[in-house]
C-alpha cells in the first residue's frame, strides 16, 4: 500500500489542483469554476495527495449545512489509482471534518463512476438517495457516512 504526503492546500495552490483536474476529468475547466463553486461557502477545504513531491491526487470539500461536510471532488490521476490514494484522502478528510465538529460527512459520484462507488460502499457509506444530473445526463448517486460510532446510537 502507498502512503500519500496529504497536506491541506491554500487558494494560491488552486492552479495545481486545476492542472490534476483536467488530467482526470473532462470537460477540462480554469480557476474561475472552482472559485465560483466556492463563493458563499463555509470551511472550504482542499487538500493534495503527493508520492515523492508530485501531486497525484485532491479532494475538495465544505459545508453543507450545519454538522455535515460535503465531499465535493476528489480525483486521482489514472497511473496512481487502485493504490489507495483516493482511500488516504478521505480519511484525511474524515479526520479533518471530524475534528471541526461535523457529524456526517456526505458526497455524491455519478453511476458511472464505478471505482468510486466501490470506494463509498467499501468505506461504508450509505446510500441516501439520487439525482439526475442534466448537464451531464447521467445520474448521481448519494452517500453519507457518520463520523464517529457516537452518531448511530443517536
Amino acid at each position: 500500500m502507498i502512503h500519500p504526503d496529504i497536506m491541506i492546500v491554500a487558494e494560491s495552490q488552486l492552479p495545481v489542483i486545476v492542472e490534476l483536474y483536467n488530467q482526470i476529468f473532462r470537460p477540462p475547466e480554469n480557476e474561475s469554476y472552482f472559485r465560483r463553486r466556492f463563493q458563499g461557502r463555509y470551511n472550504v477545504l482542499a487538500m493534495l495527495a503527493s508520492l515523492d513531491r508530485q501531486p497525484v491526487g485532491f479532494c475538495i470539500g465544505f459545508e453543507l449545512k450545519p454538522h455535515v461536510f460535503y465531499n465535493w471532488l476528489i480525483g486521482v490521476q489514472n497511473d496512481y489509482r487502485r493504490k489507495s490514494i483516493g482511500r488516504h484522502l478521505l480519511a484525511a478528510q474524515h479526520e479533518w471534518a471530524k475534528t471541526h465538529g461535523y457529524d456526517y460527512i456526505r458526497l455524491e459520484t455519478l453511476n458511472r463512476h464505478r471505482a468510486m462507488l466501490h470506494l463509498a460502499l467499501d468505506l461504508e457509506y450509505d446510500l441516501v438517495g439520487t439525482r439526475w444530473d442534466s448537464m451531464r445526463s447521467d445520474l448521481l448517486i448519494q452517500f453519507e457516512k457518520p463520523l464517529s460510532d457516537d452518531i448511530h446510537a443517536r
